[in-house]
Order: C-alpha cells, then sequence, then structure tokens
C-alpha cells in the first residue's frame, strides 16, 4: 500500500513555526535594546544636546549718562542806548564793531533850547537870592523893633499902647515868614537849574559797560527823541535808537533741558561743548538754570559761562553741548543688550549650565551699560546673544565674549 505524505499540513506547520520564530526574535531584540532609555536619561542633564550662548560677566565699573544738546552763543550783556532827551546828533564817535570802556562817549547831542533854559534857570537863581537879601534885611530890622518894644513896655508899664506892640509883632513874623518864602524860591531855582544841567549831561551817551558796538541807527545831523518818558512830560518811548551795544567777553552758552532731564541738572555739572564752526572743543561748568519748565516747550533755560578774552567766539554761533546727567563709580554694570526692559526690567543668566531669568532693579543706563542696583551679583553670566530661542530650564553652555559684543 502506498504511503502519501502529508505535504500541505505539512507546509502550513511549517509557516506557522516560521512565524513564531520571528515574533521571539523581535522580543529577544526589544529586551536588548533596552539601555537606550538609560543614554536619554544621561541627556537630562544637559551635557550632550545643550546650546552654546553668548554671556558676559556683572563688572564692578563706572556709568555716566549724557544726553547731547544745541546752544547758542548770547552777549553777556546786550542792550540798545537810546538817548534821554531829544536832540541833533552833533557827533557820533564810533561804528559799527568798535570797542568801548565804561563811561566812552559814543555820541554827543545838540540841544540849543537846553541852552537858553538852563541860563534863564541859572539868572533865576540870583534874583531868588537876591529876594532872599531883602527879605532877610526886612526880618532883621523887624525884630530889632519888636524886640526893643516888647522890652520897653515891659519897663514902662503901659505906656507904650498894645496896638502898636501887636503891630510890630505882627510885622516882625510877616518878615519871617517871607524870608523863609524867598529861600524856598532858591532851592526851588537851584532844583530846576540842576535838573538842566542833568540834561545837558544827557545830551552825551555814555557806555554804560566795555562791550562792542554790533549796530548804529543814527548819522552826524539826525534828530533823534527821548527814548524815556519822564514824569511830568511827554515823551516818546519807541524812539529808535542810537547804537546797539554789547558785552562779548564772558559769553553765555544758552541750551535747552528737556523736562525728563531736568532733575540731573546742578550748579557745577561738567559739560563739554563742541563749536563746529571753529573746530574747537572744550570743557564748561553749568553756571545757572532757570528752574522753571517752559511750557511752550517743556524744556528748561540752562547757561555756561564762557570766557572770550580774544572775542574768539560770536554771539549767535551754535554749539554741540554734552551735558553729563548722571554719574556713578564702582557700580555693578551689564551691557545694555542683555536688558530686557518693561514693567519689570529682567534678564537671562546661565547659571549651572541652565538658563535662568533673574528680574532686576535698573539704576543708570547708556547707551552700552546698564547700572544694577538688585537682582545680580558681580561674576554673574548675562546672556547678550539671540535670547529669543531660550527658554528658561534649557541647557546651555556659556561662552564668555567681550562686554561690548551683542
Amino acid at each position: 500500500m502506498k504511503t502519501i505524505f502529508p505535504f500541505g499540513r505539512f507546509f502550513r506547520n511549517g509557516l506557522q513555526g516560521i512565524s513564531l520564530a520571528v515574533v521571539l526574535a523581535g522580543a529577544a531584540s526589544c529586551s536588548r535594546q533596552a539601555p537606550v532609555v538609560s543614554d536619554d536619561s544621561d541627556k537630562a542633564d544637559g551635557t550632550n544636546d545643550a546650546s552654546t550662548v553668548a554671556v558676559a560677566k556683572v563688572t564692578l565699573g563706572e556709568v555716566s549718562k549724557t544726553v547731547g544738546l544745541t546752544a547758542e552763543f548770547l552777549p553777556w550783556q546786550d542792550v540798545e542806548i537810546h538817548a534821554k532827551v531829544a536832540g541833533y546828533v552833533k557827533v557820533i564817535n564810533v561804528d559799527v564793531g568798535d570797542h568801548a570802556k565804561t563811561g566812552d562817549v559814543l555820541a554827543v547831542l545838540e540841544i540849543p533850547e537846553l541852552d537858553d533854559e538852563l541860563k534863564q534857570a541859572e539868572a533865576a537863581i540870583l534874583t531868588a537870592e537876591q529876594e532872599v537879601k531883602s527879605m532877610q534885611a526886612a526880618y532883621d530890622e523887624s525884630t530889632l523893633l519888636a524886640n526893643r518894644m516888647n522890652a520897653a513896655a515891659k519897663e514902662t508899664q503901659g505906656l507904650i499902647a498894645q496896638q502898636d506892640l501887636d503891630t510890630a509883632n505882627d510885622k516882625n513874623r510877616a518878615d519871617e515868614a517871607n524870608l523863609e518864602a524867598a529861600k524856598q524860591k532858591v532851592n526851588e531855582a537851584r532844583a530846576n537849574a540842576d535838573h538842566l544841567q542833568d540834561l545837558v549831561a544827557y545830551s552825551k551817551i555814555i557806555a554804560p559797560f566795555n562791550g562792542v558796538v554790533t549796530r548804529r541807527y543814527a548819522d552826524t545831523g539826525a534828530l533823534v527823541q527821548a527814548g524815556t518818558v519822564q514824569a511830568g512830560v511827554s515823551g516818546n518811548s519807541n524812539s529808535m535808537p542810537l547804537v546797539s551795544f554789547a558785552q562779548l567777553n564772558p559769553l553765555r552758552l544758552e541750551f535747552p533741558v528737556p523736562e525728563s532731564d531736568v532733575p540731573y541738572v546742578h550748579l557745577g555739572d561738567s559739560v563739554e561743548v563742541e563749536v563746529p564752526a571753529l573746530n574747537k572743543k572744550f570743557e564748561g561748568k553749568v553756571s545757572r538754570f532757570a528752574q522753571k519748565v517752559d511750557t511752550a516747550t517743556r524744556t528748561m533755560l540752562t547757561e555756561v559761562d564762557v570766557d572770550n578774552p580774544d572775542y574768539l567766539y560770536t554771539p549767535g554761533m551754535y554749539a554741540t553741548v554734552q551735558l553729563t546727567l548722571a554719574r556713578k563709580s564702582d557700580t555693578l554694570t551689564i551691557p545694555i543688550q542683555s536688558l530686557n526692559v518693561g514693567d519689570q526690567p529682567s534678564v537671562l543668566i546661565v547659571k549651572d549650565n541652565r538658563i535662568e531669568k533673574r528680574e532686576v532693579t535698573v539704576g543708570v543706563e547708556t547707551p552700552d551699560r546698564a547700572e544694577i542696583l538688585d537682582g545680580l551679583e558681580e561674576g554673574d553670566l548675562v546672556v547678550v546673544g539671540n535670547r529669543g530661542a531660550l527658554q528658561v530650564g534649557q541647557p546651555a553652555n556659556p561662552k564668555l565674549v567681550d562686554n561690548s559684543t551683542p
């Protein structure tokens, strides 16, 4: 009898055996890869996948806050000199650019009617003085007569009529009053003459201080009006001046300080001045400030006194002033680019190879440095590179860079 081999069943059983072997082999393979988990745990300490981060050390240093402002040179004093009395320009001794000292005669006016009035006033004084002499003689005579009659009346006991005594005494008192009136007229005449003498003196236009004529308005022969209104006399307060006169040594360097910087301005603060027109630089100090903010410009007027013995600087020239508003020494500083500003300023630091966020208190800020009052210590490493891609807690390898390098 022929034996039939069950090839089909064997084949099916063989496939099942192969499949089981594959499954078992896969399970064995998975069990051999289990140590990979421990490798991932090794990476958790940041030694293998940490990013390199640019940092700078928190250091002790000096910071100073300065602001650049546009300034203008102005005269120390600048006036337009008017005539105090009306008259014709007899002579003018100066022209534009001429220097004069205090008391120098700049111009002389001719006032013909004033001379006549002065002569009349002097004659009035003489007349009043003669009147005083006459009144004095009458008073002396009536005083002598009254004294004699009063003495005789006491000795004779009624031989002299009372009416005669009263008449003598009344005349004496009248002469005394007339004498006082005459003396008063003399005083009035002298006061009038003195006033006219002052007006004559006003015909000379005098330099009020050492300065330079910056403009001339009148020529010889010109009629000028009084520049001031005298009491009881009509005058022209809008009269044309004779000259403009300015004191150019020293000069005022004037500049406006913005309202936000006003609290930092103090007398004696140092400034650095640059005059582009002359390619000159020099140092100065704040001499005065208005202590009031202009409501129109929101600035405060500030001045620096500038010596100008050689008249190198000219009023109207512009200058640039670098005003130091604050200066701190031996204070903690960081690069300004490491600071994240906002309601609460903060920085990112690298500590123990991890990114940390620190809130800080900021003091003086400059274009490249910031003062840190609280939140950091000397030697801390602050991130100065690109912080946008960094997360708090992220592993990081710090790379120290120059503080000036972003």
